[in-house]
C-alpha cells in the first residue's frame, strides 16, 4: 500500500525512471524509500518502447563515449545484475554488430577523424577505413562517393528495448521500490524546495527529492514546480522493410553480420531479424503534440528508399512491412541529456533531454542521479558538464555525432 511520504519520488517509470530506482535500491548506502509514478503501465507510447534500441561509442565528446561504455557494461552483465529470485534470467539479446558511419564530403571526413581521436582516447574499439577497405568488409555497398568510413568493431549494436526497462523495474521492485500506476498532476514547492506531489487519484505524497524522468513530458513536469527545461516531443518514424535480396551474411567481418549503417545522407538501416529497420532525420523537425504518433509515411518514399537504393543494389527492392512513430525527448538547446539538480531548487533533479539516446544512456544517468541523491555529488562518472547550469547560462554542450 502506498505511503504518504517517500524519500525519493520519481516521475516516470520507463527506462530512465526505472534505472534511477534500481541504482538507488541496489546501493547499500541508500537507506531510504522510493516511489515511481507511471501514468501508462502499458508503455505503448513511451519513447523506450518505440525506440530503435541501439548503443554506440562513436560520439564526439568524451562524456558521451564514457556514458555508453558504462551502458555496455550493464548490458553485458544484465542477466546477473537484474536476476530476481524465482523469475527467468533476463536476456537483452544484444546484437554486437557495430555502427558504420560513412563520409562523402571533406567536412564529414574531418568530423569522423576528429571523433575518432576522441573515441580512441577513451579506449573505444573503432577503426577508420578508406574506400577500398570499406568495400572489402561490406561488398554489397556502393562506395564510389565515400571518402572515409568509421566502424565500431566491438561494443556497439542493438538490444531489447523493453527488456532493459523491465529488467531495471523488476529488480528495483524486488529490492523495495514501490511502483504505482497514477499521474503526477501537481508538485508542491515551498521556497527553494519541492515538498511533495499530488496524484491524479487525489493522493498527496510528501517527497524529500523529486526526480523528473518523464521523457518528452519533461517540461510539463518541470512547470508543475515552477521550473522549466527546453525539452519537447519530436517525432521519429521507423520502418521495418523486407529486402528482396538481403545482404545479411555477406559481410567479411563480424561473422558476416551487417552493422547499423549511417549513410552520408543521414539515413540509417540495420538488420531486424529477417528484415531491416530504417529511418532518417526529418527534413522539417517541429515539436509535436504529446499524443501525435502518426507516422510520416512520405519519409520512406522521398528520403529513405532513394538513399538506400543508391547505396546498395540489395536495397533497390524494399517492401515496408511495418512502421511506427515514436518521440524523442528533444533538448532544443543542444540535443543532449540534462542530468542533475536545478541550481535554485536543489531537491528537484532532472534526468531529461536524451534526444534519442535514452536507452544507451539510461544506465549511466540512473547511476548518476542515485549518486546525487545518496552522496550529494557524482562518485563515478562526473556528469557536471551536462547539468542544468548550462541551460541557465545558454551554454550548449556540443556533440557532433548526433543522429
Amino acid at each position: 500500500m502506498m505511503k504518504s511520504s517517500y524519500d525519493v519520488v520519481i516521475v516516470g517509470g520507463a527506462v530512465i525512471g526505472s534505472s534511477v530506482a534500481y541504482f538507488l535500491m541496489s546501493n547499500p548506502d541508500f537507506k531510504g524509500s522510493v516511489l515511481v509514478v507511471e501514468r501508462d503501465p502499458s508503455f505503448s507510447q513511451a519513447s523506450t518502447s518505440l525506440s530503435a534500441a541501439s548503443i554506440r561509442t562513436q560520439f564526439s565528446n568524451p562524456i558521451n563515449v564514457k556514458i555508453s561504455q558504462f551502458g555496455l557494461e550493464v548490458i553485458r552483465n544484465f542477466g546477473d545484475l537484474m536476476q530476481v529470485p524465482g523469475q527467468p534470467r533476463p536476456d537483452l539479446n544484444f546484437h554486437e554488430a557495430g555502427y558504420l558511419f560513412l563520409a562523402a564530403t571533406a567536412e564529414q571526413e574531418q568530423i569522423l577523424r576528429e571523433n575518432h581521436d576522441v573515441q580512441k582516447s577513451c579506449g573505444a574499439d573503432v577503426v577508420l577505413w578508406n574506400r577500398d577497405e570499406l568495400a572489402q568488409a561490406f561488398p554489397h555497398l556502393r562506395v564510389d562517393d565515400v571518402r572515409l568510413a568509421s566502424y565500431g568493431q566491438k561494443n556497439e549494436g542493438w538490444f531489447n528495448n523493453t527488456g532493459l526497462m523491465n529488467g531495471f523495474r523488476a529488480k528495483a521492485k524486488s529490492l523495495g521500490a514501490e511502483v504505482v500506476t497514477d499521474e503526477v498532476v501537481a508538485i508542491r514547492r515551498e521556497g527553494d524546495r519541492v515538498t511533495g506531489v499530488t496524484l491524479k487519484s487525489g493522493a498527496e505524497v510528501a517527497a524529500g527529492i523529486v526526480v523528473n524522468a518523464s521523457g518528452p513530458r519533461a517540461a510539463q513536469t518541470a512547470r508543475m514546480a515552477g521550473l522549466d527545461i527546453p525539452v519537447e516531443p519530436r517525432k521519429r518514424t521507423l520502418f521495418v522493410v523486407d529486402a528482396a535480396k538481403s545482404p545479411e551474411g555477406s559481410a567479411r567481418v563480424a561473422g558476416g553480420r551487417l552493422p547499423l549503417l549511417i549513410d552520408t545522407t543521414g539515413v540509417f538501416i540495420r538488420p531486424e531479424g529477417r528484415y531491416f529497420l530504417t529511418g532518417c532525420p526529418p527534413v522539417e523537425d517541429p515539436g509535436v503534440d504529446w499524443d501525435d504518433f502518426t507516422p510520416r509515411h512520405e519519409e520512406f518514399e522521398e528520403i529513405i528508399w532513394p538513399a538506400l537504393a543508391e547505396r546498395s543494389e540489395a536495397f533497390e527492392a524494399l517492401k515496408v512491412v511495418n512502421m511506427w512513430a515514436g518521440h524523442y525527448d528533444f533538448n532544443t538547446l543542444d540535443h543532449n541529456l540534462v542530468v542533475g539538480p536545478h541550481p535554485e531548487v536543489k531537491n528537484f533533479l532532472f534526468a531529461n533531454g536524451f534526444s534519442g539516446h535514452g536507452l544507451q544512456q539510461g544506465p549511466a544517468a540512473g547511476r548518476a542521479i542515485s549518486e546525487l541523491v545518496i552522496y550529494g555529488g557524482f562518485r563515478t562518472l562526473d556528469l557536471s558538464e551536462v547539468g542544468y547550469e548550462r541551460i541557465v547560462e545558454n551554454r550548449p554542450f556540443l556533440e557532433k555525432a548526433v543522429i
